[in-house]
């Protein structure tokens, strides 16, 4: 019986195969209409390399190697010495060095071209499809540049290793070193985002300062340097710490654990003693909130370019994953119900796509009026783009069914990693408290942004109508702390809705102002009004010509 019928007992039938082996640059028709209406088409040949890159079959399985083989943390060697290392798998490193190689980090900062943000802000949402754990140590070297050129000594010795091409995964000293990487250390247990209630203390020696206390979360502690806070006589005072010292041993920074994450597992997070590690004073002392603000205004941007690429590789597999399977004699994107989710989840990834490129364009721009735009949206694409992001996944995952719950699916790392973005660089809360702070100390940056979501009118009345009434109740929403996060929303929604009249296909733009402005948006996806095509804007979410 068994030579007569075999062990098989089915075929494989109605599964898509995965979405690999594809261009994620060329083929995300947004991406590439937003590098070129932001002066970034220069960085076509760089950017199509990185969509191959992030899309090939070899990068997913790194990223599944480096979230299944974790970091772990060796505090002493085998002679009982203490070297706290952290041990990486391969894949990590091999990500890491991809990353780095194509200046995910660096662009911006080494090239003098118009459009150099949004370039190097592409290469990072193209990478936070790939492996979102890599990127936290990326964005915090891209962002430490500025700290760094603002003092000679720091960037006569720093810079051209921060800015280097070629990652060296060594723990030694900087000075061997072909590249290296910077991390930040502000979190304390006491205090959370309020950095002022830092606790590690400082005190001088000679020319530099000790410094003694613990940091709560401590990210990538196998940087070469880390950015950190710490109290002297004069206040709260920043300070740039090397990892190891100029004799190659390690500074006095304590590894105490690695933080067992929910997600971004592939990452190091730890909590740290620093035991009279040596550091040197950035800035004016009793300042180092100020100095950790500006450099943390680039992160929390970062954290929203994070998001809105998590949103899309959601997006993409879950589109890429109803265009092939089928049920009840239909493919699943020709069924009106899911044709309604998928078009709906697509709005709300090139919504939140185009709204943070428009703030990392304002990085490229040299007026005030574009600092003041960039100063009050950043925060405000933070805040709501994190908080979408979770909301996508979820029904994202939800398209694949059963099979979009397995840790074989790259769907269930991003249902984890979902939440992170709106944590780090300061909670909802935090962020939101920020809009309300740029709208008090830079008043013009209030007729900034009313002047960018005024470029869109003329072009939709339900618009028109929005951005009046938005106009007038900016002020009183301001006045009433506990309406904060209200008003946040509805500047992030009025500001997408006028960016993508302006930029967007006109279906795209007209669905998202009939489901987001005109009443009755609850939020949930698959709710998009009769009057929106739906299969036609479902048909725009897959990747274009992805098999």
């Amino acid at each position: 019986m068994l030579d007569r019928y075999g062990y098989a007992t089915h075929e494989v039938l109605n599964q898509p195969s995965p979405l690999e082996d594809y261009d994620a640059y060329a083929s995300d028709g947004t991406l590439t209409a937003i590098v070129k209406a932001f002066g970034a088409g220069w960085a076509e040949d760089r950017l199509v390399e990185a969509g191959r890159t992030v899309g090939s079959a070899h990068v997913q399985n790194l990223a599944r190697l480096a979230n299944r083989y974790g970091p772990e943390l060796r505090t002493h060697d085998r002679f009982g010495r203490r070297i706290d290392e952290i041990e990486f798998h391969p894949a990590w490193h091999e990500l890491m060095s991809l990353a780095i190689g194509q200046e995910t980090h660096s662009l911006s900062w080494t090239e003098r071209r118009p459009g150099a943000q949004v370039a190097r802000a592409a290469l990072a949402y193209l990478w936070n499809e790939g492996e979102n754990g890599i990127m936290c140590p990326i964005l915090m070297t891209y962002a430490s540049v500025p700290t760094v050129r603002g003092n000679p000594m720091l960037a006569a010795e720093w810079e051209g290793k921060i800015l280097s091409n070629a990652y060296d995964r060594r723990q030694i000293r900087a000075a061997d070193k072909t590249g290296v990487t910077i991390g930040m250390a502000m979190t304390e247990k006491q205090g959370g985002s309020d950095l002022r209630q830092t606790q590690t203390y400082a005190e001088r020696e000679g020319e530099g300062w000790r410094i003694v206390g613990h940091k709560w979360f401590f990210s990538v502690p196998h940087s070469d340097a880390f950015i950190t806070l710490a109290r002297t006589e004069a206040g709260v005072s920043c300070f740039w710490v090397a990892g190891w010292l100029p004799d190659g041993s390690r500074n006095r920074i304590m590894v105490q654990r690695l933080k067992e994450k929910a997600g971004n597992r592939s990452n190091a997070s730890s909590e740290v003693e620093f035991r009279g590690a040596y550091g040197t004073l950035i800035g004016e002392e009793g300042h180092g909130i100020r100095q950790a603000i500006s450099m943390g205004h680039l992160t929390r941007l970062e954290c929203a370019i994070s998001s809105a690429g998590i949103m899309r590789q959601a997006v993409a597999q879950a589109a890429h994953h109803v265009s092939y399977r089928r049920a009840f004699q239909k493919t699943l994107i020709d069924q009106p119900m899911m044709a309604n989710v998928v078009a709906d989840l697509h709005l709300e990834a090139t919504a939140a796509a185009w709204l943070v490129f428009r703030l990392a364009a304002a990085l490229d721009r040299d007026s005030e009026n574009e600092r003041l735009l960039n100063r009050i949206g950043a925060p405000i694409a933070k805040y709501w783009i994190c908080k979408r992001a979770v909301p996508v996944v979820a029904e994202a995952l939800e398209c694949h069914g059963g099979n979009g719950f397995i840790e074989d699916h790259l769907m269930a790392r991003l249902y984890r990693e979902a939440p992170l973005n709106g944590i780090w660089e300061g909670s909802g809360n935090v962020i939101v408290l920020d809009v309300l702070r740029s709208m008090m100390r830079e008043p013009d940056s209030v007729p900034a942004l009313l002047a960018e979501i005024r470029a869109g009118k003329g072009q939709d009345r339900r618009l028109d109508a929005a951005i009046d009434t938005l106009a007038d109740d900016l002020r009183d929403l301001a006045r009433h702390e506990g309406q904060a996060r209200r008003l946040v929303e509805r500047l992030a929604v009025v500001l997408s809705a006028s960016l993508l009249v302006r930029h967007a296909p006109d279906a795209v733009a007209d669905a998202f102002i009939a489901s987001r402005l005109e009443g009755g948006w609850s939020g949930a996806f698959g709710t998009l009004p009769r009057s929106v095509d739906a299969a036609t804007i479902a048909r725009m979410a897959p990747p274009a010509g992805a098999g």
